[in-house]
């Protein structure tokens, strides 16, 4: 089996396959085992072939695949496709429907697990059901993130998999810190296997998650909530991407944490467990401080950081204004011995005015209706405590507005990368948008916020099923993207969520899987997942079940 890549002529279309050797009769055929996808540039198609290698590699060392474990009656359909070409002699008068249920998740997300190596996360003391809890719950939570109680519930109703709430429960005792230590390890080498190279951008950013709860601990504590929560417990969570979005690797810190001194132990992770010889570490304006600087270039690492630019001396924001940015948008400064990358667009200039304008008028509605200080301070809770005397005046400073008005349009970064030059610079900092829309799948299409554990170690493996989770979905996401088409999270669970099939039992007990029709997406991700489409009704062989 190798890799081909054919051209089509006067096209920029490149065709990349997955192709084996075979014989007929004297003479020897290609025969395609897999159609991976067209580039229609040299950056594609460098993806799809490392794509193609390790799709080549997975199918050689898996000779006879097998997904699921037939013990469920969902798994037992999945498992019962093979005999799709037996001839069927029913009588519909005779047969009902006994259930309905969703494969698309198990069979397609199953198979991504089972390639990472989730699937034997847990040691061979915890139980080979406690990987199958495991793998359930993450599907559970990709399909319809909820709680634990509701998901076991779902998971019986949609995908006819019964699983005890205290089972789970003891599962995620067991994802203590050596199992998640190994689920980073086994994303990360996940993530690596995709690539040719070693990777050398990370980008890496930092969340709060809350809870449902107003009691502390050692891990849930009050501190600057990102959602607004300040008067309720959180954690703080680290996350690193490449520039694909793939998961490198998560950290978990006590919600007091600075987001700043979250970076020390993520740089310490980065050089003692990943083989990463050269990184440029990008990130967000949360951790621009000096110390951060000095700690980054002392463990011998470039980055690009975003530079708060009304946080300078006044001596550099007088600089920085001063220059005439009508002649050249990019300006690069030297700052102690750093290189300050300013740039100055017209379009964010627009919205920083627009934004600033409608703040305002809010500002001063509020003031026509009510000039009382004391309503135009926000309540979290101490407004109570506020006591005012005397009268005070209060107007909105047209010299502030003036000042704040000059820095329209204009952004910075610092770096150390004096070798890169200041488009290259920029660029790289704008695939920040990768970690920042990889925290928006992980709070709102996941929904790992608000946690409603209270024990640290429960927290953690809560966090640890949605990491899995988020796993699964980037690594498909990924393929899609460079195989199909681009397709956002929502969109894909969307398609596979109508991958089904309904179970018919007739009078004598005998089984029997009709599948449903495939929409041009699902159909998509199965074929270049190399899973079945076939929407023949079979026979399901076996009649141990989970309803008996």
């Amino acid at each position: 089996m190798f890799v081909r890549v054919k051209t089509t002529p006067n096209s920029p279309r490149k065709s990349v396959q997955l192709v084996e050797s075979v014989r007929d009769g004297n003479k020897v055929k290609q025969k395609i085992v897999r159609h991976v996808g067209i580039a229609m540039d040299d950056q594609e198609l460098e993806k799809l072939k490392d794509l193609a290698e390790l799709i080549k590699s997975k199918i050689e060392y898996e000779h006879t695949p097998s997904l699921l474990s037939p013990e469920e009656l969902a798994q037992q359909a999945i498992e019962a496709r093979k005999n799709k070409d037996k001839e069927l002699h029913v009588d519909l008068k005779k047969i009902k429907e006994e259930q309905r249920i969703v494969l698309g998740f198990h069979e397609v997300f199953g198979k991504i697990s089972k390639e990472i190596g989730f699937d034997k996360l847990l040691t061979s003391r915890h139980g080979e059901s406690a990987n199958k809890i495991l793998r359930d719950i993450v599907i559970a939570r990709i399909a319809n993130p909820t709680s634990k109680r509701s998901s076991i519930m779902m998971l019986e109703e949609d995908f006819g998999i019964r699983i005890n709430l205290d089972k789970v429960y003891r599962m995620m005792d067991k994802l203590d810190e050596a199992a998640c230590l190994k689920i980073q390890e086994l994303s990360y080498q996940a993530t690596l296997s995709l690539f040719k190279e070693k990777i050398n951008i990370i980008f890496f950013d930092v969340t709060t998650l809350y809870f449902e709860s107003f009691s502390e601990d050692e891990l849930k504590r009050n501190g600057f909530s990102k959602d607004h929560k300040f008067n309720q417990p959180q954690v703080l969570l680290s996350l690193m991407v490449t520039k694909d979005g793939l998961p490198i690797g998560y950290d978990v810190f006590p919600g007091s944490s600075y987001e700043g001194h979250t970076l020390c132990k993520a740089l310490e992770k980065v050089k003692n467990t990943y083989e990463i010889d050269k990184i440029v570490f990008v990130a967000d304006a949360g951790i621009f401080n000096t110390s951060n600087l000095q700690l980054l270039e002392e463990h011998g690492y470039n980055y690009i950081i975003a530079a708060r630019l009304k946080n300078l001396s006044k001596e550099w924001k007088e600089k920085i204004l001063n220059h005439d940015y009508s002649k050249e948008t990019i300006v690069s400064f030297n700052y102690d011995g750093r290189k300050l990358i300013v740039n100055y667009n017209k379009e964010r200039a627009v919205k920083n005015k627009l934004d600033r304008e409608k703040a305002i008028n809010k500002l001063l509605q509020k003031l026509r209706k009510n000039k009382t200080p004391l309503n135009l301070i926000s309540n979290y809770g101490y407004k109570k405590y506020i006591k005012t005397e005397g009268k005070a005046t209060i107007s909105v400073d047209k010299q502030k507005i003036e000042e704040d008005s000059k820095w329209d349009g204009l952004h910075a970064v610092i770096t150390n990368c004096h070798e890169m030059n200041e488009k290259e610079t920029l660029s790289h900092y704008r695939g920040l948008w990768q970690v920042e829309e990889s925290f928006r799948i992980t709070k709102h299409d996941l929904k790992v916020r608000p946690i409603y554990h209270w024990t640290p170690s429960r927290v953690r493996a809560h966090i640890a099923i949605s990491y899995l989770a988020f796993c699964l979905v980037r690594h498909l996401e990924y393929r899609v993207s460079i195989q199909y088409k681009k397709l956002s999270p929502k969109s894909i669970v969307h398609s596979l969520s109508k991958v089904q099939a309904s179970i018919l039992r007739d009078r004598d007990g005998k089984r029997y899987v009709l599948p449903s029709e495939f929409t041009q997406d699902a159909k998509k991700i199965y074929q270049l997942m190399g899973l079945e489409t076939s929407i023949t009704p079979y026979r399901l062989e076996s009649k141990s079940c989970l309803n008996e």
